[in-house]
This record gives C-alpha cells, sequence and structure tokens, in this order.
C-alpha cells in the first residue's frame, strides 16, 4: 500500500528513480534540485539565501482562540495596520462552552479588529478556517500562514504553513519567517481508489507510515504522480489536510483540470495557473502511495498514527483492542473505574457509542454527499450509536440542502449541525467516559476530545473516513467498511454559491478605518511583562513528563480552556492540568521567589540552601518543563506562553516534536534546551553562568550544573540553531519585548 524510499531520488518521465541508479552528474542534481514545485514557491517568497530562508507570506489567517492573543501582542509591539490580507475566521470558540459571554466578546473584538487594521472577518458558523481559505483566498503559487496547525491548502497550489501565533504577529510587523531551506519528500501517487475508500483512509495510512519513523518530519510533502488525476478537489484537500500528523513542515501538489475547474467554480479562476516539477527533479526521499490497494482505515486511540485496516481489527478486536485498553488503562491509573474496550466487542461485532463527520477533514461535500447514500433507506438506530455531520461552510451546507443529502441524512437519524471544528478538540460532542466514538476528523489525542485524565475520564476516539462512518451507522453502530456497504457513489455535482459570503463576510482587507476602535470584554487582558535573561540562571525542573511524545494538548488542554486564550492568567492556571496537576502550584512557587529576587536584590534562602551550592547574586530564577519530545500537534502558542506567564524560562528535551513548538519557545523567550540522556526528576535544579553569553556566541555546548537530591554534576546541553533575531529574542525575554527596542 505504502512505500518509503530513503535518500534521495529522481522524477523522471514521470517515474522516480534512485539517485544511486540515476547517475547524475553534480551540476544536473543542483539543477533538478529547483525543479521542485517546492524550491519555486519558497524562492520567490524568499528575501534571505539560498538555504537561510526569510519568507513573506501572501496571507494570514487565525481563528476565535488565536486571533485576540496575535492582535494583542501585535498591538504592543507597534501594529498600526494589516500589511497583507488578514482573514479572521470564527469557528472554534461558535458555542459559549463556558457560559457568559467571553467567547462572543472575543468575536466582537475580532470584528472591530477587522475594522480598525484592514482585515477579514468570517462569522461564527459561516465556515471552518481551512475551507473558507480553500474557497476564497487560496492561489496556485501563493503561501498562506495560519495560526492553526492544519494550514494546508497545497492541494490548491498554495503552500500554507501552521504555526503558533508569534509567527503571525512577525508577518504583521513586516519582519520574515526564518527557516533552514527544508526537504522535500516525493508522494507519489498511483493508481485509484476502490469503491468505499476514501481521503481519510489514504491519510490515515500515510500518518501510520510516516510518523513514528519521523521520515517527513519539518519536511515539504510534494504530491506528484498519475493517481492525482483519479482524485477530486474534495478528495485530495482531504489527504492535504491530514499531512499536518505526519509532523511535515507544509505541502503541495501538481495541478491539472480538475484544480482549474475548482478555482472557476469559485469564481476566482485567473487564481489558477498549471503546476508540475521539471524533467528531473531531485527530491530527498520519497513515500510511494498506490492506491488500488488503500484499505478503509481506523486510528485507534491515542494518536493519528495507531493506523490499522478496519478489517484487520474487526479479525483480531480482542488483542489490538486490548492493546488499547491496556494503554487506556496506564493512562488513567488506579483511580475511578477502569478504561474499557473489549466491552465493546460483542457476538455481533464491535460496537460503536457515536459518529462524527465534521470539520476541515470530514465536512467536505462530497463525503457527506456519500454518507448519505449509503444511509439512504436506512437507520442509525435508536440505541446509544447517534451520528453527526457538520458541512465545513454554509455554501457546501446549502449545496447538499439542495440537492437532497441534507434530508435524506435526516431520514436516517442523523443530527446535521453548522460549520463548527468543536469536535476536533473536545468542545462539541464531547464522547462520554469510556465511550467508543468513531470521527472523521483530525486528531484522536489522549487529552483532546473532552477526556480529563485528572478527573478520570476518558473516552476512546479513533478516526475513520466518513464513508466507514456511514456504514457503521447503517449497520446499527456496528463497526462497518465501508468497502462492504452497497450504495451508489455518484453524486449530484457540487456548485457554489458565493452570494452566502456576500451577504455576511466583512472585508476590508488592506482598508483599515483609523477611526475604528478596538471593543474589549471583561475577559480579554493584555500580555504581562516580562523580563529580559540574565547573564546567570538557576532553573527548577517542576515538572518531568517521561513519556516518548508530549502534546501540546497536555501542555495546555484543548476544549473549554479555549474559551480564556484571551486571558493569559487565567488561561495558565490550566496549564499541565490533564498531564501534572501539581504544575501550576510548583510554577508559581518559583515565580514568587524570582518575584522577591527582583524586589531585594537575592534569592530566598530556602531556594539557596535547597541549591546548596554557591550561586552568583545576580542569577535570574525560573522554572522549566522537561520532557522526551513535546510540542507534537496543534500550533498553539499558549502551550509555550502559560508556562512562560508562570515564571518558565526554558524546556529541557531530548528533541522537539515540531519546528512551531520549538519556535513558540523562542517567541516567548524561553530557552529551546537539548540534553543528550533523560535524567532528571521533578524538582532537580539547573544553574547555568554566563547563559546570555552562550546565547550570543551560538555556542554548541552548553555546561550546566545539574542538582539533583543533593548531588552535583556536571551536563552539557545545547540550544541547536537560532537565528541573530532568534537570540535576541530571547535575551530581550520576549517578541514583544524585542519589537519595542
Amino acid at each position: 500500500m505504502i512505500k518509503l524510499i530513503k535518500g534521495g531520488v529522481y522524477y523522471i518521465g514521470g517515474k522516480l528513480v534512485k539517485e544511486n541508479v540515476a547517475f547524475m552528474r553534480e551540476a544536473q542534481k543542483l539543477e533538478a534540485v529547483k525543479g521542485t514545485l517546492a524550491y519555486g514557491i519558497l524562492s520567490s517568497h524568499n528575501k534571505g539565501d539560498s538555504e537561510n530562508l526569510k519568507i513573506k507570506f501572501d496571507a494570514l489567517v487565525s481563528h476565535d482562540i488565536t486571533y485576540v492573543g496575535i492582535i494583542q501582542t501585535a498591538k504592543a509591539s507597534g501594529l498600526k495596520k494589516f500589511p497583507v490580507p488578514y482573514t479572521l475566521t470564527n469557528c472554534h470558540n461558535s458555542l459559549c462552552a463556558v457560559g457568559g459571554t467571553i467567547n462572543e466578546d472575543d468575536h466582537v473584538f475580532g470584528l472591530s479588529a477587522a475594522k480598525k487594521y484592514g482585515g477579514n472577518y468570517v462569522p461564527p458558523h459561516l465556515a471552518v478556517i481551512h475551507q473558507y481559505m480553500r474557497e476564497m483566498q487560496a492561489g496556485c503559487g501563493k503561501m498562506i500562514l495560519g495560526s492553526d496547525s492544519h494550514t494546508r491548502y497545497g492541494a490548491l497550489g498554495t503552500m500554507a504553513v501552521g504555526e503558533g501565533g508569534p509567527e503571525l504577529v512577525k508577518q504583521l510587523l513586516g519582519q520574515t519567517y526564518d527557516v533552514a531551506r527544508p526537504k522535500v519528500i516525493a508522494v507519489y501517487l498511483k493508481g485509484k481508489l476502490k469503491k468505499g475508500v476514501g481521503p481519510h483512509d489514504v491519510a490515515i495510512a500515510m500518518v501510520g507510515a510516516t510518523f513514528k519513523k519521523g521520515f517527513v518530519k519539518n519536511c515539504v510533502l510534494e504530491f506528484i504522480g498519475p493517481g492525482i488525476k483519479n482524485l477530486s478537489m474534495d478528495y485530495r484537500c482531504g489527504i492535504d489536510v491530514m499531512t499536518t500528523e505526519t509532523a511535515c513542515l507544509s505541502s503541495v501538489w501538481e495541478t491539472d483540470d480538475v484544480t482549474r475547474e475548482y478555482f472557476k467554480l469559485h469564481g476566482r479562476e485567473q487564481e489558477f495557473k498549471p503546476m508540475h516539477p521539471t524533467d528531473p527533479a531531485y527530491y530527498d526521499g520519497a513515500v510511494v502511495i498506490d492506491l488500488s490497494r488503500v484499505e478503509p482505515m481506523i486510528a485507534l486511540p491515542f494518536h493519528p498514527s495507531n493506523a490499522y485496516t478496519i478489517r484487520e481489527v474487526i479479525d483480531n478486536s480482542r488483542e489490538i483492542l486490548g492493546m488499547v485498553e491496556e494503554v487506556g488503562n496506564k493512562l488513567k491509573g488506579d483511580c475511578g473505574k477502569p478504561f474499557k474496550l473489549l466491552d465493546k466487542v460483542l457476538p455481533d461485532g464491535i460496537h460503536v457509542s457515536q459518529g462524527i463527520i465534521a470539520g476541515c477533514a470530514g465536512g467536505t461535500y462530497e463525503n457527506i454527499a456519500e454518507s448519505a447514500e449509503i444511509l439512504r433507506g436506512k437507520g442509525c438506530g435508536c440505541d446509544e450509536f447517534s451520528l453527526s455531520v457538520y458541512p465545513q461552510s454554509q455554501p457546501v451546507f446549502k449545496c447538499l440542502a439542495d440537492n437532497g443529502y441534507i434530508s435524506s441524512l435526516m431520514d436516517s437519524g442523523a443530527i446535521v449541525k453548522t460549520a463548527f471544528c468543536g469536535p476536533c478538540f473536545g468542545a462539541g460532542d464531547t464522547p462520554a467516559d469510556n465511550a467508543f466514538s468513531i470521527r472523521h476528523t483530525t486528531r484522536n489525542f489522549e487529552n483532546r476530545e473532552g477526556s480529563k485524565l485528572g478527573e478520570h475520564q476518558l473516552s476512546a476516539v479513533a478516526l475513520m473516513d466518513a464513508r466507514s462512518i456511514a456504514a457503521t451507522a447503517a449497520n446499527g453502530g456496528v463497526l462497518t467498511p465501508a468497502t462492504e456497504a452497497n450504495f451508489t457513489k455518484k453524486v449530484k455535482k457540487y456548485y457554489f454559491d458565493k452570494s452566502i459570503y456576500d451577504r455576511r463576510v466583512y472585508r476590508s482587507e488592506l482598508h483599515p478605518d483609523k477611526k475604528a476602535e478596538l471593543v474589549y470584554g471583561n475577559n480579554i487582558a493584555d500580555w504581562p511583562e516580562q523580563i529580559a535573561l540574565a547573564d546567570n540562571l538557576l532553573i527548577k525542573a517542576v515538572s518531568v513528563i517521561s513519556d516518548p511524545v508530549t502534546t501540546t494538548d497536555e501542555l495546555i488542554p484543548s476544549g473549554e480552556t479555549s474559551s480564556y486564550r484571551s486571558n493569559p492568567l487565567r488561561l495558565a492556571e490550566f496549564a499541565l492540568s490533564r498531564k501534572d496537576p501539581e504544575y501550576v502550584g510548583r510554577a508559581k512557587q518559583v515565580r514568587a521567589a524570582e518575584e522577591e529576587r527582583r524586589r531585594t536584590g537575592k534569592l530566598p534562602q530556602a531556594v539557596l540552601d535547597e541549591v546548596g551550592i554557591r550561586i552568583a547574586e545576580d542569577t535570574m530564577f525560573g522554572s522549566c518543563v522537561v520532557a522526551k519530545k513535546p510540542g507534537d500537534g496543534s500550533a498553539r502558542e499558549q502551550a509555550a506562553s502559560c508556562q512562560r506567564v508562570l515564571g518558565g524560562v526554558a524546556n529541557i528535551a531530548l528533541e522537539y516534536a515540531t519546528k512551531r513548538y520549538r519556535s513558540n519557545l523562542i517567541n516567548w523567550g524561553m530557552l529551546p534546551l537539548v540534553c543528550k540522556n533523560f535524567d532528571f526528576k521533578a524538582g532537580d535544579y539547573i544553574y547555568i553562568e554566563n547563559i546570555t553569553g552562550y546565547v550570543t556566541a551560538d555556542d554548541p555546548s552548553i555546561p550546566a550544573k545539574h542538582i539533583s537530591g543533593g548531588k552535583v554534576k556536571t551536563i552539557y546541553l545545547t540550544l541547536g540553531a537560532l537565528t541573530a533575531e532568534e537570540k535576541q529574542i530571547i535575551l530581550k525575554g520576549c517578541l514583544i519585548n524585542y519589537n519595542k527596542r
């Protein structure tokens, strides 16, 4: 189904040829490197040198749990107007999940910001962030930066990147996105999908084959090959948006007449241009996907890479679900009721509690229309199983309604709702404790879709394609692959009604209203002041996480906490709450000691006694989180900023799961330290003299004193590569301070 090719490959005559077989001369290779789509797009947006890129994006986009913080940060740094098209969507905090007015207050703020600074504002329930950008902003050869990790429009020839909010702030202030030229990995598609196999099946198989190996981490995926012509645009977008889960940096696809027709349908044919790699083109590796061999897939809890075929799970249910149940019980611990999955295995099959088809991945026209065909004349049943469907935009919803698919779904017992991203991160249709939910959404992390391990609540969320979810619904909630369903794949043609947006979307991009004022709700607060890095640094490890990977959902939970993202101090109270409930209290103790040092000129004696070694009088004191591989998942900057607000000065890791999390640490003035050995316990101290010198000098090895249990040893840490600007941001204490120079 999927083959990984390590090492260089050439794309010659429509086929992949390994570098050691092609025998190209060095000059030919250098030209072939420039022949990829990614190289051309990056180069046309680059203000730096050929290897150290400084990217200016064509457009920006944020949703309603990120744009308030971004605008507040940019405002504190001197923002006067949006210099590029910036779209503010409202698809994450669309519901008043916590009661009160704070969610809608953020929306009012967003509209006022679009007026004041010259941006676009998409009201709640009108479209999810990425579908609106596909429909109205993407274009061949463009680059778009979004403050959501699933910012991916590669199927439309647009290289899009999901990053933390500070990177958007930089663009708003005329600065650049700095990154070493990424490797480019070919994703070679061949063959044709069989009936009942959808885009999520391809995506889950791809994530399963690549993520754990780190095969495409921080690379650009470039989709090429003869199989592309056999995929509709909905299918292409559905695969493309899930590339985020491979840990790649971005993606881009060859374009063709299907791409042209998409832009024409949306009244933007001028945004199309044919895009193909040169012959030959050089890639740093390849992923070969035979679409004809892809089967209906399921990503079992607790990660999108935990991939199996549905038939494999059905045939080996007790063994495979038993392994997941064991992992769940380790997560849940000894308190509360045990986590159970095997109780879903009954004589007639595996019983599912809930089905969801939603968001940027699931809510496409074809996903929902084909699901309606699978369910036609059948019912979801009157027992525990329920099915909810969220079309990803009002234009998609309207066409589904006009073509009869909404009525058909309602006849089957499905509940149809408006455009909303909540089911993907635990703010809508959250399953019950021990429930088994199947979802055509993007993620299924352990601490994401409503689970609260601190309160002994853990649901089991699996990812599946909409077609197999519909087949399961038609079978009364018994897990069923869509290849075993009897239905017509042919669906009525989609049309796009732009008037829906014309009558509701506020558009004033690049036309600010100087008289407009920002409208603040009571929950919207400024960022607290951060101080510059001192020459000497004492760090206390207040949380040590030994898991192989730590997600941003564990660092700062999603769900109901999202409503507080406009208030840094209130949000910080939730930091690590589902992973290490004692973290906030420990971090506050360190912060209080540092505040006393700044008032009195010296650290409390209790801290000095505990450290037990002589330290310089002007030593700054801060906390850190130690984790093996932190930052997988969301682009949310709050995973870092909450630590900073609580007095955090560093993370220590074996490696960082994503570039965007490391960038968030840097932009919030925190040291992204790397260690070779994971030998830390909560309460340990790390003392570094002349840290500012090491940052400035870009020294590859930083000596530090590690104090643990009264014993002192010298360890060596590193910061990795830092740009000149990143060094200054760390030294100044955060991006806001840097821009106040």
